[in-house]
């Protein structure tokens, strides 16, 4: 089984995290690393993807940055978990929907293990719990590398993430797991960025079939 490395960048910006993204997919595409999964808190922003600013969207009272994921508007900020795999995808998984499907499996295993019943929805991509969409994702493909990712709200501030009306729904539709009443996971354990990105790494080698292991300094000077 092949090995994922995690690289953990803590809170850092979005537009910096954009560029390294695509410079660590150009030594994904040429095998200078291997598959790599980025954790990362955003301060707060809301992205644009193509078909968002095709429509015109308007989203006021947030900064904003065009991106070039797929997906509409999708608010990033404190309390949420955001997760990009630059992943060469080979066989069955060469499909975007493989690919999205995937994902979405990951993050209900994550849940699951936490205690959290979660589900998809066919008209729409990512993953819902009670109602609620939790967890939002979009990608770009270049050769069959993976940028871009997901994001998971666990316990964002106030009401900044349902005031976006992302990917064509309504305000609301969009929360974090603390305001549906999910604080703490099935040991009692408190439910934060860092118990889902544990929760993530527990269940990635059976969903992603990948084994994780952290990033060394000397790892990133490729």
């Amino acid at each position: 089984m092949s090995e994922i490395k995690i690289l953990h960048l803590g809170v850092e910006e979005y537009s910096t995290v954009f560029e390294k993204m695509k410079k660590l997919q150009e030594k994904r595409i040429e095998d200078k690393i291997t598959d790599t999964l980025i954790f990362v808190i955003h301060p707060e922003i809301v992205t644009l993807g193509p078909k968002a600013v095709r429509d015109e969207v308007v989203i006021e009272d947030y900064q904003i940055f065009e991106t070039d994921r797929g997906g509409g508007a999708t608010w990033h900020g404190p309390g949420q978990l955001v997760v990009y795999p630059i992943i060469k995808w080979e066989g069955e998984f060469q499909s975007v929907r493989g690919v999205i499907s995937l994902l979405e499996d990951w993050a209900m295993s994550a849940f699951d293990v936490c205690g959290i019943e979660s589900y998809k929805d066919k008209a729409m991509q990512g993953v819902w719990v009670d109602g609620h969409k939790i967890c939002s994702i979009g990608l770009s493909f270049f050769k069959w590398v993976s940028r871009h990712g997901m994001s998971i709200n666990v316990n964002t501030p106030g009401s900044r993430v349902e005031r976006v009306s992302g990917c064509g729904m309504e305000e609301g539709t969009h929360t974090c797991l603390h305001k549906l009443g999910y604080c703490f996971d099935k040991e009692g354990n408190k439910i934060d960025v860092k118990r889902i990105e544990d929760a993530l790494f527990e269940t990635c080698q059976k969903i992603l079939g990948r084994v994780p292991s952290y990033y060394m300094s000397e790892d990133m000077r490729t």
